[in-house]
């Protein structure tokens, strides 16, 4: 009986200590901290590793995380200097540098960022309109991370960054900004549309100019060209003329050959044969009844086979002046208009 009494006793003072030494063992993971009180007073940190406290007289609170912490809090409403309600959602980047001062120092470290933020967002973007609100992320967010990490530090904390995600203006401001930007894109078309018809124009213009200037440039070449031409043939012809030393019996030949061709125009009713027409037509039947002298060139040129072909191209002229003569007998059996009696003589 006894001796299951001490047994008892025994497995009971076991118990204990090994419970005793449960709690007298604590355990720090890596990058994390926990605060040590003593009789209710703060006596000191376990650091990461393997610690030993006084059980029952040491109290250890929970584990204090080290790391940066990421923290996003729910879009918040402020008003802008143009009294607009804008909606503006932040993130906080923030590190734990002294535990003691963030659990004994401030209740709530994370609602009291939280309600710091909100405040110095409010009076950050109080003194801005809308636009430069939307433009000027990079402001806002730097003086955040000067008032918090100013206000926070004796808190035990040090706050990296802050990053504002959205800023969500009103519904009606969004279709106003909608309706300007595409006013805006309109304009621009408006402009790059008019900008390329007035360069085409322009372009266009130009090419109609370089063509005109070279269809002058064109036809003064070939009008001087032509120019030549003629000036070199009149010169030949009358070089020829001059070398072959032509009798009015022969020119008055060719001015019987460009008769009909005067009376073939459509507006032609009537035409005047002058009064040297008579002598011209005998001047003509003599040229071919009779043998033409030679000229001292002709005769300079001419062989015996010339003579042969002299005689078969007077016989071609004789069948043309015969044409010639029908021609101008038909011509005078129309009746001419009466003429005004000027006293010369194809008037008569």
């Amino acid at each position: 009986m006894e001796a299951s009494a001490f047994l008892i006793a025994g497995l009971i003072v076991a118990l204990i200590a090994v419970f005793t030494v449960v709690r007298a063992v604590r355990i720090v993971p890596q990058a994390r901290a926990r605060n040590v009180e003593r009789l209710g007073r703060y006596h000191r940190t376990l650091k990461p590793g393997l610690s030993l406290v006084i059980p029952f007289i040491d109290r250890v609170y929970p584990v204090i995380d080290l790391r940066e912490q990421v923290v996003s809090f729910k879009p918040q409403p402020v008003i802008t200097e143009d009294n607009l309600v804008v909606e503006i959602d932040t993130v906080l980047y923030f590190q734990v540098t002294d535990p003691r001062a963030a659990f004994y120092e401030i209740a709530n470290f994370l609602q009291a960022v939280e309600q710091l933020t909100v405040t110095t967002l409010r009076n950050v973007v109080g003194s801005m309109d809308l636009e430069k609100t939307l433009t000027s992320r990079d402001t806002i967010n730097s003086q955040l991370r000067g008032v918090l990490d100013e206000a926070t530090g004796k808190w035990g904390l040090r706050v990296n960054r802050v990053e504002i995600k959205a800023i969500d203006p009103p519904q009606s401001i969004k279709d106003a900004m909608q309706k300007q930007m595409r006013a805006e894109r309109d304009k621009r078309a408006a402009i790059l549309g008019a900008e390329g018809q007035r360069q085409s124009q322009i372009l266009t213009a130009e090419g109609d100019k370089q063509a005109a200037v070279l269809r002058a440039e064109g036809n003064r070449t070939a009008a001087i060209l032509q120019a030549e031409g003629q000036s070199r043939a009149i010169d030949e012809v009358f070089q020829a003329v001059h070398r072959n030393d032509p009798d009015p019996k022969l020119l008055a030949y060719q001015y019987l050959q460009a008769l009909p061709q005067l009376a073939q125009g459509p507006g032609n009713n009537f035409w005047v044969i002058p009064s040297e027409i008579t002598t011209a037509l005998a001047d003509v039947s003599r040229a071919f009844s009779e043998v033409l002298p030679q000229s001292p060139a002709t005769r300079a040129k001419v062989s015996d086979d010339g003579a042969a072909q002299a005689a078969s191209d007077a016989a071609q002229a004789a069948e043309a002046a015969a044409e010639a003569l029908a021609d101008a007998a038909k011509a005078d059996a129309v009746t001419p208009r009466a003429l005004p009696d000027d006293g010369s003589p194809g008037s008569r």
